[in-house]
């Protein structure tokens, strides 16, 4: 998907090449979706994670358990 917003008849084009049905009242509101989530992936993109480990790091048995919030 390039930067542009998704046109509802793009919404239907890529419905269907995935082998969804789409109706066609629902075609804007897809396309409305799809943009929102797209802007949401967008922002997180910019985030700058160099400091956090990976997932794979995190080892729950080690963690303390504190009552404090």
């Amino acid at each position: 998907m390039s930067a542009a917003e998704l046109t509802p008849p793009e919404a239907a084009r890529w419905a269907a090449r995935a082998g969804l049905v789409l109706p066609a009242e629902r075609h804007s509101a897809v396309a409305t979706v799809a943009n929102h989530i797209h802007s949401v992936v967008m922002v997180l993109r910019e985030l700058d994670f160099a400091d956090v480990p990976p997932a794979a790091a995190y080892r729950a048995a080690e963690e303390k358990h504190d009552a404090a919030v």
